[in-house]
C-alpha cells in the first residue's frame, strides 16, 4: 500500500468516478459489476482510500437493500416447489466447509477455538448480494436454477446468524425486542401494504411515496437489528420474500409504469450497491495479507474445495443444466462473512492480522469463483 493521506473531498471524487468507469468497462469485458466494483476497492485501497463515514452507512444499507430485492425476486410457491433442494445445498453449503475451516485453522495454524469458529462461519457463508446480482444481469432470476440458487443461499446465510448466534450471542431484552419489532413490522406489512401499492394515488407518483415506505421499513430492521446486536439482512429478506405478489402486480406495463421494486432497485443499482461492494473491497489490508499468504491461500484452497465437495453433488442432482457453474456461485462470499469476521474482531475473539486474512479470503472467493463461473461454465439460457 502507498502511504498517501487522502482527503475526504478526493476520497469522495475518487469513489464517484470509479463507479462511473466500472460501469463503463464491466459491460465490455462481460465482467459481471458488483466483481468489477470489488476489484475497483481493493485496488483504491492499495493508493491510501478509505471508506468514508458516509460510505460505511450506505454499505450498511446496500446490504440491507440487495437482500430485500432478492427476497422479492422469489415467491413462496416456488420456495416451497423447491424447499428440497434449496435446504439440502443451503445447509451442505455452509457444514461441510465450516468443519473444515475450523479443523485447519484450530489444528495446523494453531488459531484458539474462539478465532477457529469465527473463521469456520466468516468463510462458509454464500453471498445473497453477488448472487443476485448477477441473476440479474444474467437475466436467470427468474429461471428455476435461479430461484433454487437464491432459496439456497438464504439457507447458507440463515444457517451462519443461527450458528453465529448460538456460540458467541448473548441474547438480551433488545434481542427479543429487535425480533418482535422484525415480527410485527413483516406482518404488518404483508397485510396492509395493497392498500398502499394497488392505490392509484399513490403509484408512480412523483413523490415516490411506495419506494419511500419500503425505505422506511428496512430502515425500522436496522435500527432495531443494532439495538439488538442482530443483523437487519434476515426480515429484509423475508419481508421482501412475502411482499413479492404485490410487486408482480403493482405495476401496468400497457401505460409504462414500473413497480415499486423496480424503481427502487434502479436507485439502488445506480449508487447504494456499488457502494456497498466498493467498500468491501477497501476492506482489505494488502500489507497485512502478504505478510500472511501462507495462511491466506491455504484457507482460500480450503474454502473453494470444501464447498464445491458440500455443493457440486447435490448441484449435479437437482440442476442438472449447470451444476459447476451453481456450485461456483455458492463459493462466493461477502455480506455475512464480513458481518461475521467483524464481529470476530470488535469483541476480540480475533486480532487484526487474521480479520485482514478473513476480509481477503473473502473478497477473493466473490470475485474468482465468479469470474470462472462467468467465463467457463455460463449455461446457455436458451436451451
Amino acid at each position: 500500500m502507498l502511504d498517501v493521506h487522502v482527503s475526504a473531498e478526493l476520497t469522495n471524487l475518487i469513489v464517484m468516478a470509479s463507479i462511473f468507469i466500472v460501469s463503463l468497462i464491466s459491460p465490455k469485458l462481460s465482467l459481471p459489476v458488483v466483481v468489477m466494483e470489488t476489484l475497483c476497492g481493493v485496488v483504491l485501497s492499495c493508493f491510501g482510500v478509505q471508506p468514508q463515514e458516509w460510505m460505511l452507512f450506505f454499505a450498511s444499507l446496500g446490504g440491507v437493500v440487495i437482500t430485500f430485492l432478492a427476497g422479492t425476486e422469489m415467491n413462496p410457491r416456488s420456495f416451497c416447489k423447491n424447499a428440497v433442494p434449496s435446504l439440502m445445498i443451503g445447509l451442505f453449503s455452509f457444514f461441510v466447509p465450516f468443519i473444515c475451516l475450523f479443523l485447519y485453522t484450530y489444528y495446523v495454524s494453531g488459531w484458539n477455538p474462539n478465532a477457529a469458529l469465527i473463521a469456520g462461519v466468516a468463510l462458509s457463508t454464500t453471498s445473497l448480494g453477488v448472487i443476485y446480482s448477477i441473476l440479474m444481469e444474467t437475466g436467470m432470476n427468474k429461471t428455476k436454477l435461479g430461484t433454487i440458487l437464491m432459496s439456497a443461499t438464504f439457507v447458507t446465510d440463515i444457517t451462519t446468524v443461527l450458528v453465529l448466534s448460538v456460540l458467541f450471542v448473548k441474547p438480551t431484552m433488545y434481542t427479543l425486542l429487535f425480533y418482535v419489532v422484525s415480527g410485527m413490522v413483516i406482518f404488518g406489512a404483508y397485510k396492509y401494504s395493497q392498500k398502499l401499492f394497488h392505490s392509484s394515488f399513490y403509484k408512480n407518483n412523483l413523490a415516490e411515496t411506495e419506494v419511500k415506505y419500503i425505505l422506511f421499513l428496512l430502515f425500522i430492521f436496522i435500527y432495531f437489528g443494532e439495538l439488538g446486536h442482530g443483523h437487519a439482512v434476515l426480515p429484509a429478506f423475508v419481508l421482501g420474500f412475502l411482499m413479492s405478489d404485490f410487486f408482480e402486480t403493482s405495476g401496468d406495463t400497457a401505460n409504462s409504469e414500473t413497480s415499486a421494486n423496480d424503481r427502487l432497485r434502479s436507485g439502488a443499482y445506480s449508487f447504494i450497491t456499488p457502494v456497498f461492494f466498493i467498500v468491501g473491497g477497501l476492506k482489505i489490508s494488502v500489507p497485512l495479507l502478504i505478510g500472511a499468504a501462507g495462511v491466506f491461500f491455504m484457507l482460500l484452497l480450503i474454502q473453494g474445495f470444501s464447498k464445491v465437495a458440500g455443493v457440486y453433488f447435490l448441484a449435479k442432482k437437482y440442476l442438472k443444466k449447470a451444476p459447476m457453474y451453481s456450485t461456483l456461485l455458492m463459493t462466493t462470499g461477502l455480506t455475512f462473512g464480513t458481518i461475521a469476521a467483524y464481529f470476530g474482531l470488535d469483541s476480540g475473539m480475533i486480532d487484526v492480522r487474521q480479520y485482514s486474512v478473513l476480509i481477503g479470503v473473502i473478497i477473493v472467493s466473490a470475485v474468482v469463483p465468479t469470474i470462472i463461473a462467468q467465463v467457463f461454465f455460463k449455461p446457455d439460457m436458451n436451451d
